[in-house]
């Protein structure tokens, strides 16, 4: 049996117990209302979310359409709810994979930019063809400028007296050409950057007028040696009136387009500075070049020997121009393509050495590429009904399709930016063009065509100087003389027109890889919609060869 004081003990116990129990329920009883809070708290806050859904909806509907469109925009991209977790509870992890679902979902997909800082060499083949052309050319140089100076040295032989009569009648026009050309190649990329309307007619009307002076000057002198200059600089001359007249409705248009492709340059000071230096390169090189011509005169083969001496300068003297050309291409392009402000020295030192083999091949191939599309040009107009013409200009158009896909002067601006090939820029940019159907605007551009133009009037003027001078002092030397020093101011003007004709390139070229930039206007668009309509007469390279009926 149990005691009294035992019954009091074990009462005591449960009356312990029982308050322990209690003491349990009430913090459950909390735990379990704080989190009907939480809860009660996320309803509510999806109640808000969703009662100022519905009210975006009604107001959306009650505005009108431009601001519709706007309320619209902001819904596509919908606010996943907040959610409140109580203390120490994990989040959930169902809402939280829907919302990164959501998101990976709705993200856009990047898209790989090409690298534009390629470290490889382009074109080693050719680039090793112009070190050692280069090298053995400078080698030849220096030997002729010894024999030249020996010469004068010896005093009493014929051979004294011959190049003493060079140096004094026939070396100073034609140094005085090539500073007068240097001249004339400043102010035609000056005046083109401040009036291109004005120039892009001017030049074309002073080319007819400054060839035909200078043919009707050197038929003036009755000459045999001058006669026939004469004559070839009068029949280019009528030819070039007749390709201004031809080329009148596009005038408007490439003044336009000259005008918008030189305002990014305004925006680099010193863009100017590689084609300063590669025409100050020129002009010592040529000087070197005409003593070791006097040299020549008196070597083993002279005839052969000059021409191996000109078509060595004219190699050289391109591949300059590309130089600068490649220099401002990459300064524009990454302009256009990435809006970043490229250090011009850094892109000159990449064309003198990663891109140099591109710009050798580029300068070797280009100006045959130029005077084919001339020849398909003519053929393409002159056909007719005749057989042998239709014949060739069939040839010569699909020579010329294969011609301009693997080759083409457009090519320099990919191989600036992206460091490519001077057969796979080619490509790309031709591509891009078929892509963006800029064919027929890419073969009715006549920039090249002005800054080859430009070359050719001051080459005239040259020769108006030169010859003049010449004639009044030793006229035995005044068709060499008027043959060199046209020569040399074409290949000066043209080193100096390299930005314009740059900055063109890249123009078309970027707009065709990015037509939706906000750097572009309605230009582009608006000429290709004229050539497509038909509203806009031009004539241009076809692609493939026309399919004449015949009866």
């Amino acid at each position: 049996m149990k005691t009294p004081d035992s019954q009091v003990i074990e009462g005591g116990a449960a009356e312990e117990e029982m308050g322990v129990m209690e003491e349990k329920g009430g913090d459950r009883k909390i735990e379990e209302g704080q989190e009907m809070d939480a809860v009660k708290a996320v309803e509510g806050e999806k109640k808000e979310v969703e009662v100022v859904v519905e009210a975006s909806q009604s107001l959306a509907q009650s505005q009108p359409p431009a601001e519709r469109s706007v309320t619209r925009l902001q819904a596509q991209h919908p606010v996943t709810p907040i959610q409140v977790v109580p203390h120490g509870a994990s989040p959930p992890t169902a809402g939280g994979a829907a919302a990164a679902a959501f998101q990976q979902t709705r993200a856009p997909p990047q898209v790989a930019l090409a690298s534009l800082n390629s470290r490889a060499y382009t074109n080693r083949i050719s680039l090793a063809l112009f070190v050692l052309h280069l090298v053995v050319v400078a080698a030849a140089v220096c030997f002729f400028v010894f024999k030249a100076v020996q010469g004068v040295v010896d005093v009493g032989s014929d051979t004294a007296r011959k190049e003493k009569r060079g140096l004094k009648f026939w070396l100073p026009p034609i140094e005085c050409s090539a500073v007068l050309s240097m001249i004339l190649a400043f102010a035609w990329q000056k005046a083109v950057r401040l009036w291109p309307g004005v120039m892009v007619h001017f030049v074309l009307w002073s080319t007819f007028g400054f060839t035909m002076s200078a043919g009707i000057l050197l038929l003036c002198f009755s000459l045999p040696s001058t006669a026939g200059m004469g004559v070839a600089l009068i029949g280019f001359s009528i030819g070039t009136g007749l390709y201004a007249c031809w080329v009148t409705r596009r005038i408007g248009f490439t003044a336009r387009v000259f005008h918008l492709a030189l305002l990014p340059a305004a925006k680099f000071r010193h863009l100017n500075g590689p084609t300063y230096l590669m025409l100050a390169a020129g002009f010592l090189w040529i000087s070197l070049w005409c003593l070791a011509v006097i040299g020549a005169l008196n070597f083993y083969y002279p005839p052969l020997t000059i021409i191996a001496l000109v078509v060595s300068l004219a190699w050289t003297a391109e591949v300059m121009r590309n130089v600068a050309n490649l220099t401002v291409s990459r300064v524009i392009a990454l302009y256009y393509l990435r809006g970043m402000q490229s250090d011009i020295n850094f892109s000159f030192q990449r064309a003198i050495s990663i891109n140099l083999g591109s710009a050798s091949l580029g300068s070797f191939f280009v100006p045959s590429i130029e005077a084919l599309r001339i020849i398909a040009r003519g053929l393409n107009l002159l056909e007719g009904e005749d057989e042998f013409l239709f014949s060739c200009a069939h040839c010569c158009l699909h020579v010329m399709e294969s011609i301009f896909r693997n080759g083409n002067s457009w090519a320099f601006v990919h191989i600036a930016a992206y460091g490519k090939g001077f057969v796979e820029a080619s490509r790309s940019t031709w591509g891009l063009f078929e892509r963006q159907r800029m064919e027929e605007l890419a073969d009715s551009d006549i920039t090249s065509a002005i800054c080859f133009l430009s070359g050719v009037c001051s080459g005239a003027i040259c020769v108006i100087f030169a010859a003049s001078w010449t004639f009044s002092s030793y006229r035995k030397y005044t068709a060499t003389v008027s043959l060199l020093v046209f020569f040399v101011g074409y290949l000066m003007t043209r080193i100096g027109m390299a930005l314009p004709h740059a900055c063109v390139a890249c123009y078309y070229v970027c707009y065709a890889e990015n037509p939706g930039s906000r750097l572009f206007d309605s230009t582009i668009p608006d000429r290709l919609k004229m050539i497509e309509t038909g509203r806009e007469a031009v004539v241009s390279t076809p692609r493939f060869p026309r399919r004449v009926p015949r009866t």
